[in-house]
This record gives C-alpha cells, sequence and structure tokens, in this order.
C-alpha cells in the first residue's frame, strides 16, 4: 500500500471480527463499524488496532463503556434524532466523544462541530458522485477548514 504524508487509512463498514482481520492485514490504521458488537471490539482489543464503533442510543453507550470504549460513531445521526439526540446523549456520558454520520452534509457539519462533544464529522459528500480527484481535493480542503 503506497503513503501519503499525514494521511491515516481506515477500514469502514466493517461488520464482524474476520473483516477487521482483513483490513488490518490490508494496511487499515483504523477501523470504523455501523454498530457495536463484543466480537468486534474484542478484536479490534487482540489486534491493537483503534476502533469506532456505532451506536444509536444510550444503551449501546453504556455496552461500549463496559467493554472499555468512550469514543463512538452517532450512527445515523440526522435518522436517530439529529443534534439534539445526541446532545441528549452527551449530557448523560459526558467522559463520551462521538462522530457524527449520517445526514451530515457540508451545510449542516459545522453545527454539529461546534458541540463540545464533537471530535469530528463523517460525510459522503466529501466524495459523493463521479469521481473526480480535483472535485474531491477541493470537498477535503473545505472539510478540514470547518472546525478551523
Amino acid at each position: 500500500m503506497s503513503r501519503v504524508d499525514g494521511a491515516l487509512v481506515g477500514a469502514g463498514t466493517v461488520l464482524n471480527a474476520d473483516d477487521l482481520a482483513r483490513s488490518v492485514d490490508a494496511g487499515a490504521e483504523f477501523i470504523v463499524s455501523p454498530g457495536l458488537t463484543t466480537q468486534i471490539a474484542d478484536a479490534a482489543r487482540r489486534l491493537d488496532i483503534p476502533f469506532l464503533p456505532g451506536i444509536a442510543n444510550a444503551g449501546d453507550i453504556m455496552r461500549g463503556l463496559d467493554l472499555g470504549l468512550s469514543r463512538f460513531k452517532f450512527f445515523p445521526a440526522m435518522a436517530n434524532g439529529g443534534l439534539p439526540a445526541l446532545k441528549a446523549l452527551a449530557a448523560v456520558f459526558g467522559q463520551v466523544r462521538f462522530c457524527p454520520t449520517g445526514g451530515i452534509t457540508a451545510e449542516n457539519a459545522p453545527e454539529w462541530l461546534a458541540h463540545p462533544a464533537v471530535s469530528c464529522v463523517g460525510g459522503s459528500w466529501l466524495t459523493g458522485g463521479a469521481f473526480d480527484a480535483a472535485r474531491v481535493t477541493l470537498r477535503a480542503s473545505e472539510a478540514a477548514a470547518l472546525r478551523a
């Protein structure tokens, strides 16, 4: 796998421990999953790779905390109540930080990023549509400036 200075390569939509192992073998430096299972969390711990599991509610967060996690993907963010829902969860789980994905756009990302419990956001607007390297580069530059 070739490298780009400053870039970290991760694997997303990891659904089970086998997906996780294949991702690590392929060079992934972190793992993102749409949900949280004990099997995936245990595999990430065994392989010593950062893991960002998806959560949708308080029970998911509590299970993650029991597994030693404190960083979560809030997914799908808009379908699960949007920023008001995240604010309610963050009020109860002050030690947790979130990466909302699912319905995040270039237009609404700044509002999400303004919340102290939000470390970052994910959005398909960066790479959506037919691939165009120049457009992706421009969108990535714009996204990097959202929180600046």
